[in-house]
């Protein structure tokens, strides 16, 4: 009876022994991965707007509705001539909504009676083009339509063009992996200083890529940007 108690007795110390081990093994192990230093990792490219769009208006005004629609007709038909003259496809053109007001039948305009042209039409055109060249150099000589009496302008006056980039996902990978690279650079600095080495990667974060205009000046340029947050792990 005594040989099983002490029998008993060994096992129970020996199973404490291993679980004090396993429970310090985990412990340490723990320990370990909580030490980790977490960096940003940035990647930009300069890159050429691919696709552009001018959305345009044409403004007439007259007393008669029948004269006005003639008129309508025949400076749409001398803007689209103009754009096919510069080199521009029949399906880079839209032609959009004409829309007519009649001033005197503005009830909050008092003085609206004694304008000098009842009707107010305007005519929407719009370029969508891949040729970013072709397209400024058109507006460069757009003031010719200005000179043969058509009153062009620009939809958004303070931006006549906008200029898009849509290839992205062609630079998504290689600039992923710089600013992973550039992370990595950067939490190397963080280790060397506290003694350590940079282990594998904990945690990624992929940030948002933002695509903007390098400058106000020259919106056909494009700057592609994104920040990567990335968890190293440290060892010893």
């Amino acid at each position: 009876m005594k040989n099983l108690d002490w029998l008993k007795t060994v096992v129970l110390a020996v199973a404490i022994v291993i679980a004090g081990y396993f429970v310090g093994n985990m412990h340490r192990a723990g320990k370990k991965y909580d030490r980790y230093v977490q960096v940003k990792g940035l990647s930009e490219r300069e890159v050429n707007a691919d696709l552009a769009v001018w959305p345009m208006t044409i403004s007439l005004t007259g007393n008669d509705l029948s004269t006005l629609r003639q008129d309508i007709e025949a400076q749409n038909k001398q803007v689209v001539q103009f754009f096919k003259e510069q080199g521009f496809k029949e399906e880079e053109l839209t032609r959009g909504t004409i829309n007519v007001t009649d001033a005197r039948a503005n009830i909050y305009n008092n003085n609206a009676q004694y304008s000098q042209y009842r009707y107010l039409a305007n005519i929407e055109i719009t370029v969508r083009t891949t040729d970013i060249p072709r397209l400024q150099k058109a507006l460069a000589e757009s003031s010719e339509l200005i000179s043969d009496g058509v009153l062009l302008g620009s939809k958004n006056s303070w931006r006549p063009i906008e200029y898009m980039f849509t290839k992205l996902n062609d630079l998504k990978p290689e600039m992923v992996e710089e600013a992973t690279k550039n992370a990595r650079e950067v939490a190397e600095k963080f280790a060397r200083d506290s003694k350590a080495k940079v282990g594998e990667i904990r945690v990624a974060r992929q940030g948002l890529f933002s695509i903007n205009d390098r400058d106000q000046n020259t919106p056909q340029i494009k700057l592609v940007r994104v920040v990567s947050t990335i968890d190293f792990q440290l060892e010893d």
